[in-house]
């Protein structure tokens, strides 16, 4: 089963995608499944949930959230509670194991996007090999090394902020079965492979320069 456990949607602050364009284009670009990862909130998760059922589409939503702790980034996949922001974040992991979550470090040495920097030390059960959202691959290449010297799964992503985009990076998925649970215990157990390709530069920028953009606007209104 081939997943894209990086999506962002208009319930993060710097995207504008749509649900239904999201699902839409996830099944046209392949996918079985995505993991739905607004920015410290998962309102979008059960609006994508709601509306698969209601499209009649033959795709998994994977309930999940992209935590902003006060080190860096986490993923945390199948919870359906949203976690505080700006705790360390030991304390992001330790609430995420609470509420049962599968705990993925995405772009960790991306500092742009606040990478937390490290994998060493910390409780988690995936490291994000592949996002499509870096300029170049440098990055993408030191958290594959990482994740292999530690052992654990590297899982890719796509990190999409426009519905065009993904699917651009996946992780196929060997699971018994097409249940959300199945699908995590494989992600734990490292029955994963991902693959992919970058977001065509010209599109980064374009997606960075238009969240800028959303941000100021939101400060100016206040």
């Amino acid at each position: 089963m081939r997943f894209d456990l990086h999506v962002h949607s208009c319930f993060s602050k710097d995207s504008n995608s749509d649900i239904d364009s999201i699902l839409i284009h996830a099944v046209k670009n392949g996918m079985n499944g995505i993991a739905l990862c607004d920015h410290n909130t998962v309102e979008g998760c059960f609006v994508a949930v709601e509306r698969v059922n209601e499209l009649e589409l033959d795709l998994m939503v994977i309930p999940s959230i992209e935590v902003s702790s006060a080190e860096g980034h986490i993923l945390v996949l199948g919870i359906t509670e949203s976690i505080d922001a700006h705790m360390s974040a030991e304390k992001t992991i330790e609430k995420a194991r609470e509420l049962g979550g599968t705990i993925i470090i995405p772009h960790p040495f991306k500092k742009i996007s606040h990478g937390l920097g490290y994998i060493e030390g910390i409780d988690i059960d995936a490291v994000e090999v592949i996002n499509s959202r870096c300029l170049t691959s440098n990055s993408n290449i030191k958290a594959l090394n990482a994740a292999r010297s530690l052992s654990i799964p590297g899982v890719g992503g796509s990190d999409a902020h426009i519905p065009q985009m993904v699917g651009r990076s996946y992780t196929d998925i060997d699971s018994k079965n097409s249940t959300v649970e199945s699908v995590l215990s494989a992600i734990k157990e490292g029955k994963v492979q991902a693959g992919g390709s970058l977001t065509p530069t010209h599109v980064v920028m374009k997606q960075m320069f238009s969240g800028i953009e959303r941000l100021f606007k939101r400060r100016l209104i206040g």
